[in-house]
């Protein structure tokens, strides 16, 4: 098998996360996201005109009607809209917002939904989905921790908040919105990239026990080679996928494709040269991964 020198390109990849990180973190302190309504609260209401939608009049007649400030797109389809209001409306609004578009549309309205988010479930939703992360990231750091060494733990973790910020810097940057959704994508992208890193792991620590004469950087060159194939075929067909989901599954599950697209993407880069480049500026060695000896086993091996 032709070992390929993934190890070899490290520097230039570290300034390009860095170059990455720099520009996702100065987007989400100046631009922040675009939060959903499941974060700000407000007024989702969803209707269906009988023709054609003409949003323009909508937003007039919203305007007039005391709806100031209504987010009005085409949802699907030409005869679907969306409304989003800000918030400072009841939960009955969405009737209102029925009953005023009745009056100015000729072929009817039908209203299909209608969601309510109050601010102080909003806030504490943003708080809650924080605190799902940071404890996800503490029980993946301990896990790996027992599981393999501690070096190897700092490791995925710093490449997994790699691949979190990564992520939310491209939301911040395009404007997309980020909602429920969205975040449960990102929890799954930290599963994702997770389960990458270890099957890299697996096999570097598989490599130092079993081979001899060779750097650090060597044994994770020959590792990352074993598992390529492994690591592209997987996220390959993910891709695939997200890819599908993005273009046909309708705006419902459009950010959640996108940022399962993004995450895997990244995902699929740091397990090769965040997550193995931590490793090896860490110093990790082969004693770092030895089995411990009882001590006195090999007399107990030598005796008759």
């Amino acid at each position: 098998m032709k070992i390929i020198d993934f190890m070899g390109w490290r520097k230039l990849a570290l300034a390009f996360s860095v170059v990455l990180l720099i520009a996702s973190i100065g987007s989400l302190v100046m631009r922040q996201l675009e939060w959903g309504l499941d974060f700000t609260g407000g007024t989702l209401v969803e209707v269906h005109f009988g023709e054609e939608a003409d949003l323009p009049a909508i937003r007039a007649a919203l305007n007039q009607g005391g709806f100031a400030g209504a987010i009005v797109v085409a949802f699907g389809t030409e005869k679907d809209v969306l409304i989003r209001l800000p918030q400072g409306h009841s939960q009955a609004a969405g009737d209102d917002v029925l009953q005023l578009l009745n009056k100015e549309a000729a072929g009817g309205v039908e209203l299909r939904r209608a969601e309510f988010v109050g601010p102080q479930v909003g806030d504490e939703l943003r708080e809650q989905g924080g605190l799902a992360m940071l404890l996800a990231l503490g029980l993946i750091m301990l896990y790996i921790a027992f599981r393999f060494q501690l070096k190897f733990a700092l490791s995925a973790v710093i490449a997994l908040v790699h691949d979190i910020v990564i992520t939310l810097g491209f939301f911040s940057l395009t404007g997309l919105e980020f909602d429920l959704t969205v975040l449960a994508a990102i929890l799954a992208v930290i599963g994702y990239s997770l389960n990458d890193t270890i099957v890299v792991y697996d096999r570097i620590r598989e490599n130092f026990r079993k081979l001899r004469g060779l750097s650090p950087v060597e044994v994770v060159n020959r590792s990352l080679t074993e598992t390529l194939s492994r690591t592209v075929v997987t996220s390959l067909t993910t891709v695939l996928v997200l890819v599908s989901l993005a273009i046909f599954g309708g705006d419902m599950i459009f950010g959640f494709a996108v940022a399962l697209l993004v995450g895997v993407t990244v995902g699929t880069y740091s397990s090769i040269y965040m997550a193995s480049n931590i490793l090896l500026m860490l110093g990790v060695t082969k004693d770092d991964l030895m089995l411990p000896v009882r001590e006195g086993a090999d007399q107990d091996g030598l005796a008759p």
